[in-house]
């Protein structure tokens, strides 16, 4: 059985090598990790966009559409067939999240949930740990 980083970084070797991209997301500390983790794979070639890092597009979409559509517009705007969603949170109940999870669904988009495990600091901690090993890993496959 494979571990959920071997899974993940096969998925998204997929992904990438037919083309598409990965957008991430994710809400306070999860929003950082986002962050980290397009930065990682930016930094390697990897077409990765953080949903969390545009703060105009965000307040933009928040003070119009509401809070929790925040992370869905900027995938109705900018998401393909075949791209990656990539969803970070320590509850798994964030509405904004779970908005963005359901369109991504409903549009052909392949959708990697992390894993949670514990409260919301172990539940970080364990995120931060799969993106390092996810990139550990892709960096070996490129």
């Amino acid at each position: 059985m494979k571990s959920p980083a071997n899974e993940i970084v096969t998925r998204l070797t997929k992904c990438f090598e037919r083309g598409n991209r990965a957008f991430i997301c994710g809400n306070g500390g999860s929003a950082q990790q986002a962050n980290h983790f397009a930065a990682e794979l930016v930094h390697e070639g990897y077409p990765a966009i953080s949903l969390c890092s545009d703060i105009s597009v965000i307040t933009a979409i928040a003070n119009d559409e509401g809070y929790e559509n925040i992370f869905r517009d900027q995938l109705m705007a900018l998401a393909e067939e075949g791209d990656i969603l990539i969803c970070l949170s320590t509850s798994g109940k964030s509405k904004n999240i779970l908005k963005t999870f359901y369109w991504a669904k409903c549009h052909d988009l392949e959708i990697i949930d992390f894993p949670r495990k514990g409260d919301t600091a172990h539940c970080q901690e364990y995120h931060l740990h799969l993106i390092h090993k996810i990139w550990r890993d892709l960096k070996r496959e490129a």
